[in-house]
């Protein structure tokens, strides 16, 4: 590994963060060997903010070698990470992804999705659920975000 991409300052601040998680979150990180320019920081980036807490689990998986559970998840780009609910041996799948490295302003929205996860709920109010339930065909939700 190379040197730490997340200061003693940063690395603190997460931990007084994540004394909030209710429940643990189990972090699926996708690479690939081959023509990934981010993977190996993203992988780290993940590992550093998965050790700052007991209650965040983290599993590696290449797009290649791993291919049907790259499907299973739905992720088709690296490095691509999925944000899931750890009910003991079973993940709960919430949708959440990240394609690429969640830096920058990414970053808090990683920590802020972490700490919803363990919450297992969305804070949605009670109309905005209701018109949800009420949608008759999938919705596919994208935010593209570019660090420039």
């Amino acid at each position: 590994m190379s040197e730490k991409l997340l200061n003693d300052d940063i690395v603190q601040q997460l931990k007084d963060v994540f004394q909030q998680l209710q429940n643990p979150v189990e972090v699926l990180f996708f690479g690939s060997k081959k023509d990934c320019e981010y993977c190996d920081d993203t992988r780290q980036l993940a590992e550093e903010v998965v050790a700052t807490s007991d209650k965040l689990h983290m599993q590696v998986y290449d797009i290649d070698e791993h291919a049907e559970i790259a499907r299973q998840y739905h992720v088709d780009k690296v490095p691509g990470l999925v944000l899931a609910a750890r009910d003991g041996d079973r993940i709960i799948d919430y949708g959440v992804r990240f394609a690429g490295i969640p830096s920058g302003h990414e970053f808090s929205s990683l920590v802020h999705d972490l700490v919803l996860v363990s919450g297992r709920d969305s804070g949605l109010s009670p109309q905005t659920r209701s018109f949800l339930a009420d949608l008759k065909e999938p919705v596919l939700l994208q935010v593209f975000v570019t660090p420039t």
